[in-house]
């Protein structure tokens, strides 16, 4: 099996180097991703309805949920959906139901009150 990666030391730093394509990938599925990438438009420039959404979406939940500091667990938890769910919309693989939609952001909206009601009381 060919290796993928070479690393190579510059001012006694370690650096791997690896080709593009595995990077976007890596990059995109990451823990420090943003979540998945809006499909290429076609050639009048209009993006596919459903996945743009999916992936619009996903990068929502994904920067909503980071900002509370919440796992995708917790936020399943408090939003009464299996974690599963969770993660299958934040890559963009699932169209949710609204019932599923409004548990989410209600789970999502009611910390991001506390926390402001708490800030205006300090």
């Amino acid at each position: 099996m060919q290796e993928l990666t070479t690393t190579i030391t510059l001012a006694g730093q370690r650096f791997v180097i690896l080709p593009e394509a595995e990077y976007l990938r890596l990059h995109q599925t990451g823990e420090g991703a943003a979540g998945p990438q809006l499909p290429l438009p076609d050639k009048r420039g209009n993006y596919p309805a459903i996945e743009a959404a999916r992936a619009v979406l996903g990068q929502k939940l994904i920067e909503k949920r980071r900002a509370l500091g919440w796992s995708q667990a917790e936020l399943a938890r408090r939003a009464g959906v299996r974690t599963e769910t969770v993660n299958r919309l934040e890559q963009g693989k699932h169209t949710p139901s609204l019932p599923t939609v409004d548990k989410l952001q209600r789970a999502l909206d009611a910390t991001a009150n506390k926390t402001a009601r708490a800030k205006r009381k300090q």
